[in-house]
């Protein structure tokens, strides 16, 4: 169960870069063996080799002969053909998201995965960010979601728009999240500086009631990833947290045995600092508070979580099950995008 795995990254850019830094701190730390990479980019792949005492690889096929589990950190459009070669010779997989261009795509990969016994994990780094955690164990019963992940334009991910860009993340945590099926989907989108769009917004309707609206932009002057939910049930809260900062608040009920707020735990919480802030109406209370997050680097959690499942042969959290349902989603919402261009 703990003995050490080969491990290799397809694709080295900026993305792929950080997957190897990790690899080599995992390896470094016994627990994987970091055996290189490959880059379609000669140069950039004996750059990240030389700084992590690895070997660049000249072929992709040659690097998965070497290994026996990989990261695919490549663009969309060569997620299925690396996958599937990945797949068909037994080798485990954590392709980053989105997880391939097409649904029947995602769909022959998860199969592949099934037949050959090997591990598909997606790379959907929110689902490993303590603020999510930290949202299941509190908001129980997720009645509205609002969420806006922005950035100026990037340097990478073009080949696709900004839903299968940077939405898809959190599709796919309210899928995880709300534990009900979509009935209804609403989406719109702009195309500003590339042929796709950039700014799109989208507003979710489950079976259960609750409602989502998810806004995405990568033509922003700021970086900002923020959710917040209202949460109804026996401990009715409601939370703001920023993925980015790993942090945020809750506003919930006061105990019975809670003290009131004084004017000066008011002035301590609006300066940051760990305060409780109370306003009371008809003898009930709302707390203010700092929510617990113990900080973490998602995407090492990731790919510790992905080494633990092909050691165990279990199924990841993000399985391709999972990242097929989001893509899903999120292609309908590009159709309807695409669907009322002008």
């Amino acid at each position: 169960m703990n003995r050490t795995l080969r491990v290799g990254v397809i694709g080295t850019g900026a993305l792929g870069r950080h997957h190897a830094r990790i690899y080599s701190e995992l390896a470094a730390a016994g627990e994987a063996e970091f055996v290189g990479v490959h880059d379609l980019v000669p140069e950039t792949a004996a750059e990240v080799a030389r700084r992590h005492g690895v070997r660049a690889f000249p072929t992709f096929e040659s690097l998965v002969e070497a290994c026996e589990a990989l990261s695919i950190v490549t663009p969309t459009v060569t997620h299925y053909e690396l996958a599937r070669h990945c797949l068909s010779r037994g080798r485990h997989v954590l392709v980053e998201k989105p997880m391939t261009e097409r649904s029947e795509q995602a769909a022959e990969l998860v199969e592949l995965a099934r037949q050959h016994g090997c591990v598909l994990q997606v790379g959907h780094v929110e689902r490993f960010n303590p603020v999510f955690d930290y949202l299941q164990s509190v908001a129980r019963q997720p009645r509205f979601i609002e969420v806006h992940r922005l950035s100026p334009y990037p340097a990478r991910s073009t080949d696709v728009g900004v839903v299968l860009d940077l939405m898809i993340h959190d599709l796919d945590v309210v899928l995880a999240f709300v534990a009900a099926p979509v009935v209804s989907v609403e989406a719109v989108g702009v195309a500003v500086l590339s042929g796709s769009e950039d700014i799109a917004n989208a507003r979710l309707r489950f079976a259960n009631g609750c409602v989502a609206n998810l806004t995405a932009s990568r033509v922003s002057p700021e970086r900002l990833r923020k959710i917040r939910v209202f949460s109804a049930g026996p401990d009715p809260c409601y939370i703001s947290l920023d993925y980015r900062a790993q942090e945020g608040f809750i506003y919930r009920l006061a105990g019975a045995d809670e003290p009131e707020s004084s004017a000066l735990s008011r002035l301590l919480a609006l300066a940051g600092r760990e305060a409780t802030v109370v306003t009371a109406y008809a003898g009930r209370k709302i707390v203010r508070q700092p929510v617990p997050l113990n900080k973490d680097e998602p995407l090492k959690l990731e790919l510790r979580h992905f080494l633990e499942c092909v050691r165990a042969r279990q199924s990841p959290r993000v399985d391709g099950q999972a990242a097929k349902a989001a893509l899903d989603l999120a292609l309908e919402i590009t159709r309807q995008i695409q669907s009322t261009k002008p």
